[in-house]
């Protein structure tokens, strides 16, 4: 039978969702990235924020229509499910197989009772429960893998869901990151990893009894890789001692994602987060004088009691900072998170305008410090061809795949994919450089 999945949400996700081909991959099952020919389709979905729970019914239901042809079973998993199983269940009669979050390793009997008729049709688990596996089928490109280290999160900010859907924080053991890191380079030739977590600052605190990330870095960086790049450091967690191991470890990418949500004391506060606007203007001012980084960074706007002097507080920050990226989201209102029972939650209309206010502002301050680097020569991995505008394309090491821009350049000999080329830039192209192969 040929089996088809389908990933939605974060790249944590995905790496479960890999997990989950390779269990039915070395049961035998066929795969296939074709919808329409697979028998069984497994819809892995998000149920973070209003909008990823919409793509993920909207998914449900587009793939329920194959069964009126070929497909026979359809199974959904992922966080929608382990928070709404129950709904989900009553209000998808066209789903077989219901899987909460730590089911994934079972199930290749699970097809098999379901195919027999002797399945039941919720699996449910405990969010606590673990199953963390190094067995992969890449979805990425063969030059980059997403690595998780750690599931769950202890942060409980008042406006997310994570801790009631995935459990506590949970690392995993610094051997078995590394082992699993070694046969993706073994087996794919990777040449960058990326470390993903809830939290990745917060790694080895509740499995050692103090964060290991710098020893976990020493590890991952003896293997052959080029890059290793984290994501989701916590601001707090990120100190001087960390910034100058990345500044003197040339294969940790100089690429830090924190996600600072605001920077209204108030707001703040209201977040549950254990950091202050102060510390905030403090920690990039320290990393800004280690060298030279990418800071990313993420923002809510229009969380409940959000005033306009808040919100011109974040305006303000946003003009000044001149973060090199940024990603900007309305505040969702979760079922029961302790911002959900706030007063004073905010209009739809005011919260959109608000994040289209700062996406303006960001993209002069991207363009600010973009320009400032014309002429620069750097190392780019290449990935692929646009064939529209009849160039290569590629990331530099200042740039995470898919959530940030590319630089388009042309060359004067053939090139490979997945290998890393000097590029002078030249130019921009909207938000995105164009440069040239140089030796």
């Amino acid at each position: 039978m040929k089996i088809g999945v389908v990933s939605l949400g974060c790249d944590k996700n995905r790496i479960d969702s890999e997990n989950m081909l390779a269990y039915l991959q070395d049961d035998g099952y066929e795969l296939t990235a074709d919808k329409s020919q697979a028998d069984i389709i497994i819809v892995n979905t998000c149920g973070f924020i209003d909008s990823a729970k919409q793509e993920s019914i909207d998914t449900i239901l587009e793939m329920a229509e194959l069964k009126k042809d070929k497909c026979k079973y359809l199974i959904v998993t992922g966080c929608l499910t382990q928070r709404y199983m129950l709904e989900l269940e009553e209000g998808f009669p066209e789903v077989d197989m219901f899987l909460g979050t730590a089911n994934y390793h079972r199930l290749p009997q699970l097809i098999k009772d379901l195919v027999a008729g002797r399945s039941e049709r919720c699996y449910t688990n405990g969010k606590d429960l673990r199953h963390f596996s190094p067995r992969r089928v890449l979805t990425t490109p063969y030059h980059y893998a997403y690595i998780k280290i750690a599931e769950g999160c202890d942060n409980k900010c008042t406006y997310c869901a994570i801790p009631s859907i995935r459990g506590a924080y949970t690392s995993r053991r610094i051997e078995d990151i590394v082992d699993e890191a070694a046969a993706l380079v073994r087996d794919y030739a990777i040449k960058e990893l990326i470390l993903v977590a809830q939290d990745v600052s917060l790694y080895g605190k509740d499995l050692y009894g103090e964060i290991k990330l710098i020893e976990l870095l020493k590890e991952l960086s003896k293997l052959d890789v080029s890059w290793i790049r984290l994501l989701y450091l916590y601001p707090e967690n990120v100190t001087e001692e960390l910034i100058d191991y990345v500044v003197a470890n040339d294969k940790i990418c100089n690429y830090l994602d924190i996600p600072c949500q605001h920077v209204s004391n108030k707001i703040l506060k209201l977040m549950n987060r254990r950091i202050t606007n102060e510390q905030i203007l403090s920690l990039i001012d320290m990393v800004r004088s280690k060298g030279d980084f990418t800071i990313r960074s993420t923002f809510i706007v229009g969380f409940p009691q959000e005033s306009e002097e808040d919100f011109k507080q974040l305006e303000e920050f946003i003009g000044k900072a001149k973060l090199d990226r940024c990603g900007f989201f309305t505040y969702s209102k979760e079922d029961g998170t302790a911002a959900s029972r706030l007063g004073g939650q905010i209009d739809e209309d005011v919260k959109i305008a608000r994040q289209d206010r700062l996406y303006e502002l960001q993209e002069q301050a991207m363009l600010e410090r973009m320009r400032g680097k014309l002429g620069n020569v750097v190392d780019v991995l290449y990935e692929g061809i646009d064939y529209d505008l009849q160039t290569f394309y590629g990331r530099s090491a200042y740039d995470a795949p898919e959530i940030d821009t590319k630089i388009y350049f042309v060359a004067d000999k053939p090139l490979e994919i997945g290998t890393i080329y000097k590029v002078k830039l030249e130019e921009l192209n909207g938000l995105d450089y164009v440069g040239r192969v140089v030796e």
